[in-house]
């Protein structure tokens, strides 16, 4: 490499330096860890653990079926009131939704003509749990 090569190379290499510090970067904070929940839809009711001391935040939470008909999953709460989908019988439905503090309603409706409504879970949420800066290993 001759004197051009290398005034060159220590020319592009004070240009790369120069041009890192000229984005205007956002260190917003990261959002906090989803929250996995699980549930089960039974002929009487309708469980989602843990259901109570829950932070706001992201939550996934996964209900197996375990009666006998297919049911409509739905979510109702303050502010939010979404069809999640139907589930088969023996099969699982997953909720993912980032939820604000309050009370939460997890259903499970069926066509067919039932002697007793299956009671819902609740959930109670309260405030907004922290960032998830501080956590390792995560993507």
């Amino acid at each position: 490499m001759g004197a051009r090569g290398g005034v060159a190379t220590v020319a592009i290499a004070a240009a790369f330096v120069a041009s890192c510090g000229e984005e205007d970067f956002k260190d917003e904070p990261r959002a906090p860890v989803p929250v996995q929940l699980t549930g089960v839809i039974q002929d009487k009711q309708v469980n989602v653990s843990p259901a109570k001391h829950l932070g706001a935040g992201p939550f996934v939470i996964t209900i197996a079926n375990q009666t006998d008909a297919t049911h409509t999953v739905t979510l109702d709460g303050e502010r939010i009131s979404d069809d999640i989908g139907s589930v088969a019988p023996g099969d699982t439905i997953e909720i993912r939704k980032t939820l604000d503090p309050g009370s939460y309603e997890v259903r499970a409706g069926s066509n067919r003509a039932v002697a007793k409504e299956i009671q819902p879970a609740v959930l109670d949420i309260g405030a907004e749990r922290e960032n998830s800066n501080s956590d390792l290993l995560l993507p």
